[in-house]
């Protein structure tokens, strides 16, 4: 935890808040605070600061809030398309895309992705809140992307597709795409990239056709789980 990530609920005033659970047991066990000691936090969407603990009773933390005028780390310009992968990579997946900054992500079907994925727990609203508490704690960041799931691939693509890129550099992830990934971005983007074993052609030419350009890193072929990091860190040179 590189950051404790405090939510609206944990406060008792504007200056004063309280953990239990996971978090407490994180502050208690991991990194061994007491009494004055001192850790970071920031407010969900919101400020950051330094957190110095007050007391620990019955399981819970009490924290002091001292707030900083330094601001948190901004999100990416970049929205990621991200055809959904199997249960555990995902969830390592969704931590990682908001650890590195992306604003949104949109999961959605394809026809390599399997049926069984969709009625994983994870992807219930209050798992993914976990999954992505954990990438702001790990980043220190406090600003948590926008999660959609498209569970039909043809309808997302036509009707929603379009919209999303307009005005953006919108990049399909391809290994055999002849055109290199761009480096250092300035501008907004929307990167799609495909599930293990890739698009089917025709997933290809659908979303070619609504405005996507191939490209690759190389000669290469990446895991997901390994793609999504190496791409968002070479568009806007992360680090």
């Amino acid at each position: 935890m590189n950051r404790l990530i405090l939510q609206a609920s944990d406060l008792l005033t504007t200056n004063a808040a309280m953990v239990s659970g996971r978090r407490a047991q994180h502050i208690r066990k991991i990194l061994k605070l007491k009494s004055g000691d001192q850790l970071r936090f920031g407010l969900l969407n919101g400020p950051i600061g330094l957190a110095t603990l007050t007391e620990d009773k019955d399981q819970k933390i009490y924290l002091q809030l001292d707030y900083s005028l330094e601001k948190p780390a901004a999100q990416l310009p970049c929205t990621v398309i991200l055809a959904l992968p199997r249960p555990k990579v995902a969830r390592r997946l969704i931590q990682c895309i908001c650890s590195m900054g992306v604003k949104e992500l949109h999961l959605i079907n394809s026809f390599k992705v399997d049926k069984s994925y969709w009625q994983s727990h994870y992807l219930k609203a209050e798992q993914l809140e976990q999954q992505l508490l954990l990438g702001l704690e790990q980043s220190g960041s406090t600003f948590m992307p926008r999660v959609i799931q498209h569970r039909l691939f043809r309808p997302f693509v036509e009707d929603q597709l379009g919209q999303l890129i307009t005005n953006k550099k919108a990049l399909l992830a391809h290994p055999y795409a002849e055109q290199v990934c761009p480096h250092a971005l300035q501008e907004e983007s929307v990167l799609i990239i495909g599930p293990e074993g890739g698009f089917t052609d025709f997933e290809v030419g659908m979303l070619s056709s609504q405005g996507a350009s191939p490209v690759s890193v190389g000669t290469r072929i990446l895991s997901v789980e390994t793609a999504v990091p190496a791409l968002l860190g070479r568009l806007y040179a992360i680090g």
